[in-house]
């Protein structure tokens, strides 16, 4: 028999593979801990939504140019990324609420920087892991109603169940490590799958049913995209960077940190998103992701970008490489 991978728990179920760089105190009370915390304590005013503009992206049609990359945020972590002549969306999210209801829960600031009915013809959807404000069933309905089974759904395991249920045939069911090459006319796009630091759940007795994971995508010419997903900050992005970098372009998520007792095994913070940059290789345009969309945690929404932009200085890394997008941004990598 083969060894079962690290991450691969005894019970079927998955799990973290490696010691924590902050300890996990979210059992044994630690939610309530948290709530009662929030009754005491003043959190930040919920800004308006005029303070996260929406702006006119560029988006190619029907396709970017062979070499071109082109990077449009959506919102949340929810990308449409133009790359080897294919049209991938990044957990996209295009409902009002970051929630298994249409009527409560997290509220979206303001629409989506992209409207659904606005996308050119998409070829795959990744998918990093299973939670609410990065996989909405409305989207993935409403794609599924628009595009069909031209769409190839990439997924960490455990999801490939969840999409057939509601229809989707044209899934992939990967590992970490695991490449899928979507075919094209000027060669393959190869997506692959790489480890984050998260957990999943969609029901209380779905917990870890399902895997979490970061992609890699690289074209046959050699341009390449890394998707940080959602994750806490661990040891394994300069693996990553030898396995799969250079990259071009890194998107990472900086927001939903607060309380840093609770949060911090499953969401970095600025800094240690600037940390897992510079361990992947430290080169290629920054795109921050997973703020300025839905209110999830304590900290206030407009610090992110803020943070970001100070961790970014302080390590001395190039001005021009960081981009912090506006929703419905394009940026164009040539």
């Amino acid at each position: 028999m083969s060894e079962r991978p690290a991450h691969h728990g005894p019970d079927g179920k998955y799990r973290t593979p490696w010691p924590l760089e902050t300890s996990d105190q979210r059992g044994g009370g630690g939610v309530l801990r948290w709530q009662m915390e929030r009754l005491r304590t003043k959190l930040p005013p919920t800004p308006p939504a005029s303070a996260f503009p929406l702006v006119a992206g560029d988006v190619a049609r029907p396709h970017a140019d062979p070499g071109e990359i082109r990077i449009t945020w959506i919102g949340h972590a929810s990308f449409l990324l133009q790359i080897g002549r294919r049209n991938v969306l990044l957990d996209p999210h295009f409902g009002s609420r970051a929630s298994p209801f249409r009527f409560m829960g997290p509220k979206r600031f303001g629409p989506p920087g992209l409207a659904l009915d606005a996308l050119p013809p998409i070829d795959a959807v990744l998918l990093s892991h299973d939670h609410y404000d990065h996989l909405d069933e409305w989207s993935v309905r409403q794609l599924h109603r628009r595009f069909g089974d031209a769409i190839r759904w990439i997924a960490p395991l455990g999801h490939e169940a969840w999409l057939r249920a509601r229809g989707i045939r044209n899934v992939a069911d990967v590992d970490w490590w695991d490449a899928v090459d979507l075919p094209g006319a000027d060669g393959a796009l190869t997506v692959t799958c790489a480890p984050a630091q998260h957990w999943t759940r969609r029901k209380l007795r779905e917990f870890n049913d399902r895997l979490w994971g970061s992609f890699a995508l690289r074209t046959a010419g050699g341009r390449s995209v890394y998707f940080g997903g959602d994750s806490g900050y661990f040891r394994g992005y300069a693996e990553i960077g030898e396995r799969l970098g250079p990259f071009d372009a890194v998107l990472m998520p900086i927001g939903a940190y607060e309380p840093r007792w609770f949060m911090a095994p499953a969401h970095m913070n600025p800094e240690e998103a600037v940390r897992a940059y510079r361990e992947l290789g430290g080169r290629g345009a920054f795109v921050p992701m997973h703020w300025g969309t839905f209110r999830l945690t304590d900290e206030d929404p407009l610090e992110p970008p803020v943070r970001i932009r100070g961790a970014w200085t302080d390590a001395g890394l190039p001005p021009d490489d960081l981009h912090v997008l506006k929703h419905g941004e394009t940026l164009i990598i040539q």
